[in-house]
């Protein structure tokens, strides 16, 4: 399985200057629970603003200008396709997730059979959008509701329902 996970808002903001623009209470265990024991792809940006390879999973950064490398689960990739072809050789590992940043979940979005996602019910401001995408292509189903005071947001699940891929 090819996944996306995101976190984004009403306007589809997912960044700005580098960072997350909001602090959800339990978004880090949700990232964990699915992550953990698969393969997580991000961008170096991405990367660098977590500043640390993820425990108990592959993580493998797509960069251009700079290399990573633990020799133990931290890897870099050139192209999101050398990542997959990488992700794909290591078959004990059976989910990938990609984690941003924004041109990459472009470039992921025709790839993805299921795309995790955090709708936080807010327009908030931004410099990176999650991209747009067709809504016929999946459907989806809202796992949870998380009602607070200061960001309302909701646990849902797109499942790709066309057969492009």
């Amino acid at each position: 399985m090819i996944a996306i996970i995101a976190a984004y808002a009403k306007n589809k903001i997912i960044g700005k200057n580098g960072h997350i623009p909001w602090k959800l209470a339990h978004e880090q265990e949700r990232f964990r629970d699915l992550t953990t024991g698969n393969v997580v792809i991000m961008g170096r940006r991405t990367y660098e603003s977590i500043g640390k390879r993820l425990p108990n999973r592959m993580t493998i950064v797509l960069s251009h200008t700079m290399e990573f490398s633990d020799y133990c689960n931290l890897h870099t990739a050139h192209s999101l396709t050398e990542a997959l072809k990488y992700a794909a050789s290591h078959a004990d590992l059976s989910d990938i997730f990609i984690a941003g940043g924004g041109k990459v979940y472009e470039e992921a979005v025709p790839l993805c059979s299921t795309m995790y996602i955090t709708e936080i019910d807010a327009c908030i401001d931004g410099d990176v959008r999650f991209p747009d995408f067709n809504p016929a292509d999946f459907k989806k189903t809202v796992e949870k509701k998380i009602v607070t005071d200061v960001l309302p947001y909701e646990y849902v699940t797109f499942t790709r329902t066309d057969d492009r891929r």
